[in-house]
């Protein structure tokens, strides 16, 4: 009886493992067109997606994938912040250093700031009501006014910025790409508050926040997610995940980051564990370029961009942003379970 019980025990926990649903690529969403590709994000009230696509936003109903509308003129567009309770995106123009705002219902342009040159990622603070634009070539950051477009100052960084993520408590957190820091920014002061290494990891880009727990993920150039505590400055985990990744997310409910590697084509899923360690959870194979990324908060499917890439389109190109590509070709594909 004892040997038919343990074996009874053995294939229900082997037959639940089994069942564990595992994450994989449900769909493509098809786009079309040709150009140059970079952040995507989410109007989860609106259920809009936003996708950065050559000179032009596209704008695509997530309950019928369907795209309803662009936004075009948007040279070198880089990121999308959305503000809806002012009704209000913003759009980073890495060609012509300005930062175009339109309305969230009309797609409408209601009007532009000037920015640094090459503004990068961008980000929409709800608590200042100021938009800040990370600016690639400059070293630094723009902020302005969301509701009139004043200017409200220029923050240097110090290096070249690239992803950037707000804690909701003040503070935005910044990846210095050619100094292998982050920085923290105080947005009431404008300045820069506090430097923290992420030794080992090297040329960060991607970023993901974990706001509960004071956790940056951030993805690096030598193939690490380096975990950085910010409370106590210090990095306290590092993952292996594959090459070339641009774009890292986090999914507060779920617990899990995700991190696009662009030139492996490869999704990476980063967990941690009950013991506290943070491991590699499953690696999902995406599409060569899939390297930026965001997360659908009501269905938690992860959503990356992408083409088939075609010949360079040279220096009228966005600086940072993936490669063109061919006409047809250009996708978001939706990875869940």
């Amino acid at each position: 009886m004892k040997k038919l019980l343990l074996l009874f025990s053995l294939f229900f926990v082997t037959s639940a493992f089994a069942a564990t649903p595992q994450y994989h690529v449900i769909k493509k969403i098809e786009l079309g067109g040709n150009g140059f590709w970079d952040y995507l994000s989410v109007d989860n009230e609106a259920r809009r997606l936003y996708v950065s696509h050559g000179t032009q936003v596209i704008v695509v109903d997530l309950e019928t994938d369907k795209v309803v509308g662009n936004i075009p003129d948007t040279p070198g567009v880089h990121g999308i912040a959305l503000a809806p309770e002012l009704n209000r995106g913003f759009i980073s123009c890495g060609q012509s250093n300005t930062a175009i705002i339109f309305d969230l219902k009309s797609l409408k342009v209601l009007g532009q700031v000037k920015t640094g040159t090459n503004p990068d990622n961008i980000l929409y603070d709800s608590t200042s009501k100021q938009v800040f634009t990370f600016n690639g070539r400059s070293n630094d950051a723009t902020a302005f006014d969301a509701a009139t477009g004043e200017v409200k100052g220029t923050i240097a960084l110090g290096g070249k910025p690239e992803c950037a993520k707000l804690d909701g408590k003040g503070k935005i957190y910044v990846n210095i790409e050619d100094k292998n820091e982050v920085v923290e920014i105080d947005i009431q002061k404008l300045a820069i508050s506090k430097h923290f290494s992420i030794n080992p990891g090297e040329e960060p880009t991607g970023m993901a926040i974990d706001i509960e727990h004071h956790r940056i993920f951030t993805a690096c150039g030598n193939k690490t997610l380096a975990v950085l505590d910010t409370e106590t400055g210090k990095v306290i985990a590092t993952v292996p995940i594959g090459e070339g990744c641009d774009g890292v997310s986090f999914d507060s409910e779920t617990g899990m980051v995700f991190c696009a590697n662009g030139e492996d084509g490869t999704l990476t899923v980063v967990k941690e564990s009950s013991t506290g360690k943070f491991e590699v959870a499953q690696t999902i194979n995406t599409q060569n370029g899939a390297r930026t990324i965001t997360i659908d908060p009501k269905t938690h499917n992860v959503l990356l961009p992408v083409g088939q890439s075609g010949p360079p389109q040279g220096p009228g190109s966005a600086s940072g942003a993936q490669t063109t590509t061919d006409k047809g070709s250009f996708v978001v594909i939706a990875v869940g379970k």
